[in-house]
């Protein structure tokens, strides 16, 4: 009786360590793009060609070396190493690089601001099952 009390005392005071560690550190929250819609930012991004120099999860042929991987970007703390990763950041970011960071290696491609908030909410998007599934 002792060792259950015990047992139980123990997987209670583990999930008080997991409530407290998540409550500190806690994982990425989704961030939402007023106006966004994320199957039309994955069909911008092929239109684009954004493949052509990063790798893209949930994009066909979007397997490039050149710029950095765009998988899980809900969880980046910054854009380009320099500015805070909000959506408008991101916006601001896909649709003027240059005048952001000048002589930077991303081209302007001459995004409109609507495309750009598609474009950023598929990558905010936190895949779930179904994307999965259509992989």
């Amino acid at each position: 009786m002792k060792l259950r009390v015990l047992w139980i005392a123990l997987i209670g005071f583990g999930f008080s360590l997991t409530a407290c560690a998540a409550g500190v550190n806690g994982g990425p929250e989704a961030q939402t793009v007023p106006q966004g819609n994320v199957e039309q930012g994955r069909t911008l991004i092929v239109h684009y060609g954004c493949g052509s120099c990063h790798t893209i999860p949930g994009i066909m042929g979007a397997d490039a070396k050149v710029g950095p991987p765009l998988d899980d970007f809900y969880e980046r703390t910054y854009i380009a190493g320099l500015l805070p990763n909000t959506w408008q950041n991101l916006s601001k970011w896909i649709q003027d690089p240059q005048g952001v960071l000048p002589h930077n290696a991303m081209p302007d491609l001459g995004v409109s601001e609507a495309d750009a908030r598609d474009i950023v909410a598929y990558l905010y998007h936190q895949p779930g099952l179904f994307d999965f599934l259509r992989r």
